[in-house]
């Protein structure tokens, strides 16, 4: 049985959904978003429609496989623009769900926050041992608003199949990718057990550094994580300064962040198989330290073990730059298999190798199929649509533009990536923009070539290979003497004619599919054609028998009925085709 929600009315839902509906229609929102067109008006939609809308604008500007570059590019315009919630709300929220009164966990709390969301609004504290903490409390009454909306989203989807142009994107998915997403970040739990992990493996590797969190404080609609120093990363992307000496000090500096980004991204992806999955300009801080305070640093065995050899220059002792990088905000997060990971280090192995065969090869490999899948076909769509990009240097394709691409490439080939690789692409095209930022000569694939190769060694299991190849030689000892009886056979076949040659033409099931319904549509007119000259007949000859006369009628109705069937059978078939 349903709970019935105590703070939105059946009321309530129905002026929200009158509410909804007005601006849609106003901003004819759902035919431009369909369609990919017009942008801007679906951003402004949006912005009118509230929290829901705008995180879900938001989460699309991070999905390159989902919309199209342009929309991407106008829903990161989209501002939160959130009203903050009186002290004595945060109070009693906080109060409620950590079940402690909050003059009891805090020397002193900012009534005031320094960031308010559309979920959550952020303050600064400190706990009573002094240490500097942020507390992140949630709106009240979110979730109920956001689960308002996220049934009526998935109402309106019932009448999405009518629309006739839906071949951009897929509605279906991104509801579904909304509503995970959506859903995850209310359930601050999730993020506190992200935020554990990923402090255990990324902290105090090289520059980078993770806040900690404090579990005890924190509950479902609660977060209290350390106070980082620093501000957006997009700070530094400034014009150079004029002097050639601190010019070269500004661009030494950047281009050892891309670095660290990027090397510390690939651990994630091909090491941990844990990834931040949203490494936007906004989680990403950055801050200077005095130069006394720099410190010494070293791998810790567990990646020594991991990473073999590779790993060997970065276990030396270093003198690590006097500044730092911090990761925030972990609700969204990755998780590979160990066989996905050697998917996407077949990709890249592929794409620096320029065969579109093992490319296509290597994508099959992460898709899930979604109907018949004509794989020469692919490859040969794949290949004329990456000619083109191959043999353009890496600073010169547009990124987002090109997933994109490849996703409807995918779909229009009953090809779906599975949801751990898409959320990989997005993480990807985030952290590339980043990147290209801070040094537009760096590009993530290009660090990620050797590392995947060296990844494929030290995962290479020698014995197992070892064994395969014996396996196989012995395979072929054994069928080696039969061979020539075998050829024997296939000559005498020859002479007396008794081979075959069996053939098969590309398209042969569509070909086959089409004669069949053709043949089936011949016979079925042919029966029309006898079944009305019959009722003819019989109308014709049946003055004086009503019974016969009767059964000629029936005999028109039917053709009729028949007719009207095969019309709207047409009519439907067009309308689904186009």
């Amino acid at each position: 049985m349903e709970e019935k929600d105590p703070f939105i009315t059946t009321k309530d839902k129905r002026k929200r959904l009158h509410e909804i509906l007005h601006i849609l229609r106003k901003y004819e929102v759902i035919r431009n978003f369909l369609r990919q067109k017009d942008p801007g008006a679906v951003r402004q939609a949006f912005e009118e429609l509230g929290p829901t809308f705008i995180k879900a604008g938001q989460l699309l500007s991070t999905r390159p496989d989902l919309i199209s570059p342009s929309f991407i590019h106008e829903f990161r315009k989209l501002q939160d623009n959130a009203l903050t919630d009186p002290f004595a709300s945060v109070k009693a929220t906080f109060e409620q769900e950590c079940g402690q009164k909050l003059t009891a966990v805090f020397a002193s709390f900012e009534e005031v926050p320094f960031a308010s969301g559309s979920m959550a609004q952020t303050h600064q504290a400190t706990l009573k041992d002094g240490t500097k903490v942020v507390v992140k409390v949630q709106h009240p009454h979110i979730k109920e608003l956001i689960e308002t909306d996220l049934s009526l989203f998935k109402q309106a989807l019932k009448i999405l199949k009518f629309v006739p142009d839906m071949s951009v994107v897929d509605p279906k998915e991104i509801l579904q990718e909304l509503k995970r997403s959506l859903l995850n970040e209310l359930d601050t739990s999730v993020e506190l057990k992200n935020s554990i992990e990923f402090y255990h493996l990324n902290d105090q590797q090289d520059i980078i550094e993770v806040p900690k969190v404090y579990p005890k404080y924190s509950a479902q609609k609660i977060l209290v994580e350390e106070a980082m120093p620093g501000q957006s990363i997009k700070h530094l992307v400034t014009p150079l300064a004029s002097d050639p000496k601190k010019r070269a000090k500004e661009q030494a500096m950047r281009t050892y962040l891309a670095q660290v980004l990027v090397k510390n991204f690939i651990k994630q992806v091909f090491i941990d198989n844990f990834f931040h999955a949203d490494p936007h300009p906004g989680n990403l801080l950055f801050y200077e330290l005095d130069a006394k305070k720099t410190s010494r640093y070293q791998t810790t065995k567990h990646y020594q073990k991991e990473l073999g050899n590779v790993s060997m220059e970065m276990t030396r002792a270093k003198r690590l730059p006097p500044y730092r990088l911090v990761y925030l905000d972990f609700g969204m997060m990755g998780r590979l298999t160990k066989n996905m990971a050697d998917g996407i280090a077949k990709i890249v192995i592929a794409l620096n190798t320029k065969d579109t065969y093992a490319i296509g090869k290597a994508v099959l490999a992460v898709c899930n199929r979604t109907g018949v899948v004509d794989e020469e076909e692919f490859y040969t769509q794949l290949g004329i649509f990456l000619t083109p990009y191959l043999e353009l240097g890496l600073g010169q394709i547009d990124l987002s533009a090109l997933l994109f691409e490849v996703v409807s490439l995918c779909r229009k080939n009953n090809l779906q990536l599975r949801s751990e690789v898409t959320l990989l692409v997005k993480a990807f095209a985030s952290l590339e923009g980043v990147v290209a930022a801070l040094d537009p000569t760096l590009s993530l694939l290009e660090v990620a070539r050797p590392f995947a190769k060296e990844y494929f060694k030290q995962n290479f299991d020698a014995k197992q290979a070892l064994e395969d190849l014996t396996f196989e030689a012995y395979r072929a000892f054994k069928v080696a003497p039969k061979l020539p009886v075998k050829l024997e056979h296939l000559l005498d076949d020859s002479l007396n004619g008794n081979s075959r040659l069996n053939l098969k033409l590309k398209g042969q099931k569509e070909l086959l599919d089409r004669l069949e319904t053709l043949v089936n549509r011949l016979v079925l007119a042919i029966i029309l054609a006898a079944l009305i000259m019959g009722s003819s007949l019989l109308v014709e000859g049946s003055e004086k028998h009503p019974a016969i006369y009767n059964i000629g009628v029936i005999g028109y109705l039917l053709a009729a009925l028949i007719v009207l069937f095969l019309l709207l059978s047409e009519v439907h078939r067009r309308f689904k085709k186009k």
